[in-house]
């Protein structure tokens, strides 16, 4: 079952709108944000604070699942720590859609473990699999491009990846695609600011 672009839109800002009142989106102009590449930038983004809140995760369960309709995929994972509630998220939704969507999921490890098995992946994602490798902000695609590399490791197929905001700032879809991969985002940083920002 798909919904209308009129209610995708209205889902959309409701979305833009949990960033502003959770707080997990702020600015500042002056100083700016460090972000993990190091880049300064002036907007912050904080998807962890945002999917702690059950109605976002229900937003973006929903969302990402429309996105996904005609997609041919058997798991979804990304790079810990912030793609597991994301990967999950989308997943429980899928189950409950109608068709019942039976997507695993698994974890990209920053590093593989030093004991057990040593696995970089876990979860139930098995070679031949068609993956879907999400995370929470696209900025120059440095994660994302990770757990890419990790999951065409141990043999699974990365056509498509899915983030919740695109920030468009250091050619990060440019970089995803060059290796081959399709990019979703939920939302882009032109819809946040749309809605106003927290100062910092």
């Amino acid at each position: 079952m798909t919904i209308g672009d009129s209610t995708m839109t209205e889902m959309k800002g409701e979305l833009a709108r949990a960033f502003h009142e959770t707080q997990s989106f702020k600015w500042d102009s002056q100083k700016g944000f460090v972000l993990a590449s190091g880049e300064r930038s002036p907007y912050y983004v904080d998807c962890r604070s945002l999917m702690a809140h059950p109605s976002a995760r229900r937003l973006v369960g929903m969302l990402a699942n429309e996105a996904l309709v005609g997609s041919d995929i058997d798991c979804l994972g990304g790079l810990e720590i912030g793609a597991i509630s994301i990967a999950t998220t989308i997943s429980d939704c899928g189950y409950q859609a109608i068709p019942r969507r039976d997507w695993r999921t698994f974890v990209v490890r920053k590093q593989a473990k030093d004991h057990g098995l040593g696995k970089l992946v876990e979860g139930a994602a098995r070679p031949g699999d068609r993956a879907l490798i999400v995370d929470d902000v696209l900025t120059s695609g440095g994660s994302l491009l990770k757990a890419v590399a990790a999951a065409r490791g141990m043999g699974l197929i990365v056509r498509q990846a899915l983030v919740i905001v695109d920030r468009k700032e250091q050619n990060g879809r440019a970089r995803v695609e060059q290796e081959g991969v399709s990019l979703i985002a939920l939302l882009t940083i032109e819809d946040l600011t749309r809605q106003g920002a927290t100062p910092v």
